[in-house]
């Protein structure tokens, strides 16, 4: 498992809810410090902790395994495809050129 690659994304998710370290560690009643070795890579939290930690910052834990869990591609997948429905009709059509020359290569 790449625990740095999934501390950085618990990391990206944090700052998404504009929450320090110390305010995530209250809210599921573990350590500052812990939460920073989470997210540096240095421990892989505990699976209590890690869906703690997924369920406080309202995300899917397939998303912040997506390189680890084989499967997790699919709700990315759906996740984007949510997002890109959400966009006015032109920026959706700039979305499907991108992702038609990135699959195209």
């Amino acid at each position: 498992m790449d625990a740095k690659a999934v501390g950085q994304r618990i990391k990206a998710a944090r700052e998404k809810k504009n929450l320090t370290q110390e305010d995530l560690a209250a809210l599921i009643d573990i350590s500052p410090t812990h939460i920073s070795v989470i997210e540096r890579g240095a421990k892989i939290p505990r699976m209590d902790t890690f869906v703690a930690i997924a369920n406080v910052l309202e995300v899917p834990a397939d998303s912040l395994l997506v390189d680890v869990v084989n499967h997790a591609a699919e709700g990315v997948a759906s996740e984007l495809s949510s997002a890109i429905a959400q966009l006015p009709q032109d920026e959706k059509m700039r979305m499907l050129k991108v992702v038609s020359a990135l699959i195209d290569k």
